[in-house]
């Protein structure tokens, strides 16, 4: 398990996938890619007999039909299934951004492209390469995955629902007027650390990394802390309201 801090602060803990698994799931889809290179290999083939076409054509076409198979192939399948190549939905598996969010094709891309020349192909040694920096990594992740800021994460694991911050009634008045837009997501992260481990920090601990916190955010929205409130009260409510705008 890894934990992720979404945009909006709140805290996920989600199952790494490890090299069996993946390694399975790029089996998979390495019978799945050979299989597309030979059918555009032996269409192609066809078509420029009948052609009757030069040498230099069918060198494009083996050039076409690499780049189609190793790269296109799993840029295509992981844009439009939001992570999931074939591979990788059999047996469970799903790219998902470092703060746990879905990929989009800029980091599908990144990933191909490393993919085909640096972790299995063209200077992965058939993969040492993947293997090498997975098991070097804590969230497993290869060289394509630390370009793109990706991880592969199990999905039929059963996975917590974050738990979100609520704002206490008698301040929600005072979060409605807030702007938390100007909290970055560090210092947000901070107030989510601080709340969800508040049982187990000492009551001088809690009031002085409270106060800090209250006053670093105060700070930053350019607003004065309701007097007269613990700081975890002031924290619940400014979180509650970032949330509730980043959910609208």
């Amino acid at each position: 398990m890894a934990e992720f801090t979404t945009g909006e602060a709140v805290a996920l803990e989600l199952p790494i996938a490890r090299i069996p698994s993946r390694a399975g799931a790029f089996l998979l889809d390495l019978m799945l890619q050979l299989f597309l290179a030979f059918t555009l290999g032996y269409l192609g083939v066809i078509v420029l007999t009948a052609a009757d076409a030069d040498s230099a054509w069918f060198s494009v076409l083996g050039v076409v039909t690499i780049v189609t198979v190793l790269v296109g192939y799993p840029v295509c399948s992981e844009t439009l299934s939001r992570g999931r190549s074939l591979g990788k939905a059999a047996f469970g598996l799903r790219v998902v951004r470092a703060d746990a969010g879905p990929i989009d094709f800029r980091h599908a891309l990144t990933r191909g492209l490393a993919g085909a020349m640096v972790d299995f192909w063209m200077l992965g040694a058939f993969g040492a390469v993947a293997v090498i920096t997975s098991l070097c990594s804590r969230e497993g992740r290869r060289v394509g995955d630390v370009l793109a800021g990706t991880v592969v994460v199990h999905t039929r694991q059963t996975l917590p629902r974050p738990a979100l911050a609520v704002a206490p009634p008698w301040l929600t008045g005072w979060a409605a007027q807030l702007d938390p837009g100007a909290v970055s997501d560090e210092l947000a992260a901070a107030m989510r650390q601080y709340l969800s481990r508040l049982s187990t920090l000492t009551p001088p601990a809690q009031h002085h990394l409270g106060t800090t916190l209250v006053e670093a955010v105060c700070r930053a929205m350019r607003c004065a802390p309701p007097a007269g409130y613990p700081p975890y009260h002031v924290l619940g409510a400014v979180l509650a309201r970032r949330q509730q705008l980043s959910r609208g």
